[in-house]
């Protein structure tokens, strides 16, 4: 059999390629294609208990069986993103109850997305916008790149959105990450929400957020004056780790 394997973030690095494809034999599991790489790569191996794995866009266990044409990918742990809506999102998910997620690689327009959420029930509009900071740690940052595993990324943010939508009072929920090279100042990210009353918007605004940063394969690059690095994350404890710590 034959399958894609892809690498994000840091282990792209490692790896030295983006994609790669692999035969395997027959009733493989994604644990026999991870000891392929890990072998290898020895520092695989060494990062196995923050390296999740997932199989045609959704997390999968090491146990996991592969099938011939699947779409493996290794990912590193993810970073702690109007008339013209068709050239400003890369991809967008605009559903039967008015939430709204979208990636895009053009600056995030938040009055415009609030403007296509709020309805005349709603008492409170709360928006939550990431913005690219001049230092990590006192070491100067002149830029960021954000890259993603965009068909899971989007699929992760709409299934975030409407599980936030059904455990809080709220009307509506948008969350968008932009991607590429982002400036000092620039929002990377923006989650917003609107309901009847504001705990409820402000509480599920922070999940939403909160949730993002632990679940949505998105890796972000720093880039200092004397250098640049993958800035490591950390992964929910329901994601399937390649191996456990």
């Amino acid at each position: 059999m034959r399958v894609k394997v892809l690498f994000f973030g840091m282990l792209k690095d490692i790896v030295g390629s983006a994609e790669e494809q692999l035969n395997v034999a027959e009733g493989a599991q994604l644990e026999n294609i991870f000891d392929h790489y890990a072998g290898r790569f020895p520092r695989l191996r060494e990062m196995a208990s923050s390296i999740v794995l997932a199989r045609n866009h959704e997390f999968s266990p090491v146990s996991a069986e592969v099938s011939e044409g699947d779409e493996v990918a290794f990912l590193p742990p993810v970073s702690g993103g109007s008339t013209s809506a068709q050239l400003q999102y890369t991809h967008e998910i605009d559903d039967a109850a008015g939430h709204f997620f979208a990636l895009t690689r053009q600056p995030i327009d938040t009055r415009a997305i609030i403007t296509r959420l709020v309805k005349g029930e709603d008492g409170a509009v709360i928006t939550f916008e990431g913005v690219v900071r001049n230092n990590n740690k006192g070491r100067r940052t002149l830029y960021l790149d954000y890259e993603c595993y965009e068909p899971m990324a989007i699929k992760m943010l709409a299934e975030i959105g409407r599980e936030i939508a059904g455990s809080f009072a709220i009307g509506r929920i948008s969350m968008v990450h932009r991607l590429g090279r982002m400036e000092i100042g620039e929002t990377s990210v923006a989650v917003i929400v609107t309901a009847a009353h504001r705990k409820a918007a402000f509480d599920a605004a922070l999940e939403g957020i909160n949730r993002l940063k632990r679940l949505v394969p998105i890796w972000k690059k720093e880039y200092f004056v004397d250098g640049e690095v993958w800035v490591e994350g950390e992964w929910d404890r329901s994601a399937p780790l390649a191996s456990q710590p």
